[in-house]
C-alpha cells in the first residue's frame, strides 16, 4: 500500500525538478527507510541479502549517513503530495580525481516506471557536475536489472564494463555492469541556472 503522509507542509527541498525534488534525509523517515530497505523487491536489485531490516538497524543507518561527510544523501519526493518515495546518493568522492560514485533507492512501488528514478539520476549528475565540480559520475547495477539500465542511460550514463558472474540470483550467477558519465557529456538544465556570477550592476 502507498504510505500515506501529512502533505500539509512541504519538505525542505534543496534541488526541484518537474516530477519529483531533492531534499535533506530526516528523523522521520526512519520508520520509511526500515521498510523499503526490507522489502525483498528493493532488494533483488540493491545489492544487499534478502533479510528484514528492524527500526534499530535503518537508526543506525540513518545516523550514518547524518554525520558522515563522505556521502551527500537526498530524500526523493513526488513533488505531486510532497511524498518521500526513496532516496538517493553520492558516494566515494574522490575530490582530487573529481569522480564519485551515483546510488538510488525507490522505495514505493507505485512510483516505480514513472520516469522519477531517471529524473532522479539527472538531478544528481547536475548536482554533481554543476554543485560540486566533480568530472566523473559511476554506476553499478545487475545485469538482469533492465529497467534500472534504460533509466540510468536517459540520465546520461553509459555502459563502459562488466564484471562478469558476480551476482546471485534465483539460481543464477549474472553480471554487475559498471556505467559512467562525464561532465562534459552532460547538460545541466536546473543548477545551472543557480550557480552563476552576478550580473554587473549599473
Amino acid at each position: 500500500m502507498p504510505t500515506q503522509i501529512n502533505t500539509l507542509e512541504q519538505p525542505v527541498i534543496t534541488i526541484e525538478g518537474e516530477e519529483i525534488a531533492l531534499g535533506p534525509l530526516h528523523r522521520d523517515l526512519i520508520p520509511l527507510i526500515a521498510r523499503w530497505r526490507g522489502d525483498f523487491a528493493v532488494q533483488r536489485t540493491f545489492g544487499e541479502m534478502p533479510r528484514a531490516i528492524t527500526i534499530e538497524q535503518a537508526t543506525a543507518s540513518y545516523e550514518q549517513w547524518a554525520i558522515g561527510n563522505g556521502a551527500h544523501w537526498f530524500a526523493i519526493y513526488e513533488r505531486a503530495g510532497w511524498r518521500p518515495i526513496g532516496h538517493t546518493n553520492l558516494f566515494d568522492i574522490d575530490w582530487r580525481a573529481r569522480t564519485c560514485t551515483f546510488g538510488i533507492l525507490i522505495g514505493e512501488a507505485d512510483a516505480r516506471g514513472k520516469g522519477y528514478g531517471t529524473e532522479t539520476a539527472r538531478l544528481m549528475l547536475d548536482y554533481a557536475f554543476t554543485a560540486l565540480g566533480l568530472h566523473s559520475v559511476m554506476l553499478t547495477t545487475d545485469s538482469f536489472n533492465l529497467a534500472g539500465q534504460a533509466a540510468y542511460r536517459k540520465a546520461g550514463f553509459k555502459e563502459f564494463g562488466r564484471r562478469r558472474q558476480c551476482s546471485f540470483l534465483n539460481g543464477t550467477l549474472h553480471d554487475i555492469v559498471h556505467m559512467d558519465c562525464l561532465a562534459d557529456e552532460f547538460t545541466s538544465t536546473v543548477l545551472s541556472a543557480v550557480f552563476v556570477p552576478d550580473e554587473p550592476r549599473p
